[in-house]
């Protein structure tokens, strides 16, 4: 084509739901007779009807072969887009029922540690004063992992990060806040007793942390690298909290968390925070949706609550 088309061409064009329908049973069927057939038209209608389609496109939309049509790349483009428009419709009357119904949908949420622990509760809180009846699934996994669900349409959006620059193609990403760490302990440990910690107090005692190739077992292998010290070697590798908790209660281990999960543990008497700041920082997390991803009347209900409670938190 010479030109661009107004964004709004289809109005131009007078396109019609049944254009639409025609264009899928083409590429369904394959044959005018029998696509024509299928949607109750004669086939002479059907022809016009896709012929000034083309016309307005300026483009081939089917090669008409001796036993059929095949859908040319424009074709193919157009059926795509026909088959998205027509799902959005269809999802257009669930929303209005659930709507009518308060809200009574489902919406799936991902989230990664720090959001868990008091961004996502709160926002939930928010949201169920509003739709009780909404169910809401969270699931609470590393970035990559609900990266990964987001992307194959199991998830509605997700709180986490963007992880590669290769993964964010076709996702909209909207910052929170940066994520620091600190070291953790049982209550009652020794050292929170020192006087003016450092980091060179830290680097020959026995930790509990989040095992290589982790973005935050990095950052603190970095963290004594650049003060120029050895890396703790005394070292237990792993993520499962419930572990974590107990050695740290039973041991005089240390252990690195996010700040905000430390103080909410803290808050419960599980844990103590050193009395030291660490030069340790996890990248900034944010709410990460699809760009082409249509959100349901629940999932934006709570897609909202997030941005308001982050707002009043952040």
């Amino acid at each position: 084509m010479t030109e661009t088309l107004n964004p709004n061409w289809f109005l131009k064009a007078r396109l019609k739901t049944r254009q639409l329908l025609l264009l899928i049973a083409l590429d369904d069927h394959r044959n005018i007779h029998r696509a024509a057939e299928a949607l109750h038209m004669t086939q002479p209608a059907a022809s016009k009807q896709i012929k000034d389609l083309e016309d307005m496109l300026d483009v081939k939309l089917f090669e008409r072969l001796p036993r059929g049509m095949e859908p040319t790349m424009y074709g193919e483009t157009m059926v795509r887009h026909a088959r998205m428009a027509l799902t959005s419709l269809a999802l257009a009357h669930d929303d209005i029922v659930a709507l009518k119904a308060g809200l009574a949908g489902q919406v799936e949420v991902g989230v990664i540690m720090t959001p868990a622990m008091a961004l996502l509760p709160r926002a939930i809180a928010r949201v169920k004063q509003q739709a009780p009846m909404l169910r809401i699934g969270a699931h609470v996994e590393t970035s990559n992992i609900l990266l990964d669900k987001l992307q194959h349409g199991t998830l509605d959006f997700m709180i986490g990060r963007i992880l590669e620059k290769e993964n964010s193609a076709g996702l909209v990403y909207e910052e929170l806040i940066e994520e620091p760490a600190c070291a953790v302990c049982r209550v009652g440990h020794p050292m929170l007793a020192a006087p003016r910690l450092k980091l060179k107090d830290l680097y020959d005692k026995s930790w509990i942390l989040p095992p290589h190739g982790s973005i935050l077992r990095h950052r603190f292998d970095m963290m004594f690298r650049r003060a120029g010290l050895d890396i703790p070697v005394d070292v237990v590798d792993t993520t499962a909290l419930l572990l974590v908790t107990a050695l740290l209660q039973q041991t005089d281990m240390l252990h690195v968390l996010p700040l905000e999960v430390a103080q909410y543990y803290a808050s419960l008497n599980v844990l103590a925070i050193l009395p030291i700041e660490l030069p340790c920082k996890m990248d900034a997390f944010g709410i990460i949706r699809q760009q082409d991803h249509l959100l349901s009347p629940g999932a934006h209900l709570l897609l909202k609550a997030v941005r308001a409670t982050a707002a009043e938190m952040y």
